[in-house]
Formats: structure tokens, C-alpha cells, sequence
């Protein structure tokens, strides 16, 4: 039926197109994923560095859900759930960004993991970037170690790639943490990541990293690796040595 509907030549060339029809599908999904993880680290797509101001819906929201957790645990708890359920559930988006940001800022971090539970069910919710990178900040300050590795677990199973910059903020603020392990697991992750690797970072690391010489020296030889012709300028050892350096 086909070669009579169709010129043999035609015939030939859509045999030719049919062929590789499951490659195009599986290079076209890999295109939407990719569409997607740049969506997630675009500035102008972001939901999380739009201008975030808190109307009285959600300034009422932080201070009430700051006393909820300030009660008791034995029925505090109880309450609080109840609140976010028939309260924060009920924020527009701008009121329920702007009161995580809030308490981002406040560092607290049982009331900031909720409403970015509550946030990441919303049907406006999109993977970003900027969203996970403030939240890892946060943590880092509190050296809170769980809720880290969860909030990375959700990173990754919603394909969120961190520029290269990103990640050496990331890396440095653990460092500064002294959360020194999770901090090499970022670092890790940034040298697999796919997008070529950047000096600046590196820099960014390796001055976080003066208070543990040895993992300096690694990261170290991974810059020299990926760029010979830059020089690392390496702290003296103590300040007689920073007074020789300046003795004429």
C-alpha cells in the first residue's frame, strides 16, 4: 500500500526516517532534560529571585508558626502540623516564598524544611537552582548534616545541575561550616559535573580549605591539573613567616 501511495524515492527516504525513530525519541527526551536543568539555573526563569514581598497574610503566618514551635514538643507539634495543613497550605505563592525566605534569613530550620516541604508540592513549583542553593546555605550555618543529604536527595532526583560558581559557594560555605565532608562530597560532585570547570571556584575552595592543609593540597593539585599556567599563592605557616616576607 505504501509503495503505491508514494514515488519509490519517497518510499526509500521515509523507510530511511522510520529506522531510527527510538534514537530520535531517546536524543529527544535527553533534549527536554537538558531544556529543563538549564530552566532550573536561568535567573530570568526563576521563581525564587523574583522580588519576594510579604503581605499581612504571611507576616501573620511567620509569627505564628515561630510560637507553635516555641510550645512544648508533647503538643506543640500537633498544633503545628495542624496550622501548616489549614493555614500555610493556603498562602499564594508570593506570601509562601516570602515567609520561607523569612525564615531562611532567621535560620530556622525545622520551620524553614516544612514550608519548603510545603512549596515543592505546589502545582506552580518548578526545580530551582537558586531555591536549593539558599537552602544548603542555611543548613551549612546551622551544620545541620540530615537535612542536607535529604534536601541533595531532592536536588538530584529532580535533575538540578549548579553552575560551576554555585557549586564553589557551596563547597566554601561547608567548609566555613566545618561540615569538612560533606563539603568534599560537593566538591566531588562539582568535578563530574558537565559543565566545563572554572579558576574562580577553585580559588573560592581552596580559601575555605587553609584550616585543612592536606585536602588543600589535593584540591590544589587538581587546579594545577586543569590549569598549569595559573599560580596558587599558599598561606604562610605563621606570622613569623608573614613578617619575613615583609622584613626588607
Amino acid at each position: 500500500m505504501l509503495s503505491r501511495l508514494l514515488p519509490r524515492r519517497h518510499h526509500r527516504h521515509l523507510l530511511q526516517t522510520l529506522q531510527p525513530a527510538a534514537a530520535s525519541a531517546a536524543a529527544h527526551e535527553i533534549h527536554q532534560r537538558l531544556c529543563s536543568t538549564a530552566a532550573a539555573s536561568s535567573p530570568s526563569l526563576s521563581i525564587w529571585r523574583r522580588k519576594k514581598e510579604m503581605g499581612k497574610e504571611g507576616l501573620m503566618a511567620v509569627a505564628q508558626l515561630k510560637r507553635l514551635a516555641a510550645l512544648p514538643p508533647a503538643g506543640g507539634h500537633q498544633r503545628l502540623d495542624q496550622y501548616m495543613r489549614l493555614h500555610v497550605s493556603r498562602l499564594l505563592r508570593t506570601d509562601l516564598l516570602a515567609v520561607l525566605a523569612e525564615l531562611l534569613r532567621q535560620d530556622h530550620v525545622l520551620l524553614s524544611m516544612k514550608i519548603y516541604g510545603v512549596v515543592r508540592k505546589e502545582i506552580w513549583y518548578r526545580p530551582d537552582m537558586y531555591f536549593y542553593r539558599d537552602m544548603l546555605h542555611m543548613l551549612a550555618r546551622n551544620k545541620k548534616i540530615d537535612e542536607t543529604r535529604q534536601v541533595w536527595a531532592d536536588l538530584k532526583s529532580e535533575d538540578v545541575l549548579f553552575d560551576q560558581h554555585t557549586y564553589g559557594d557551596i563547597v566554601r560555605v561547608f567548609c566555613d561550616a566545618g561540615l569538612i565532608d560533606l563539603a568534599m562530597e560537593f566538591y566531588e560532585d562539582m568535578r563530574s559535573s558537565p559543565e566545563p570547570p572554572l579558576s574562580l571556584p577553585f580559588r573560592v575552595i581552596l580559601k575555605g580549605l587553609i584550616p585543612y592543609p592536606e585536602l588543600r593540597e589535593k584540591i590544589k593539585h587538581d587546579f594545577l591539573e586543569l590549569f598549569p599556567d595559573m599560580i596558587v599563592y599558599d598561606p604562610p605557616d605563621s606570622l613569623s613567616d608573614i613578617d619575613e616576607e615583609f622584613r626588607f
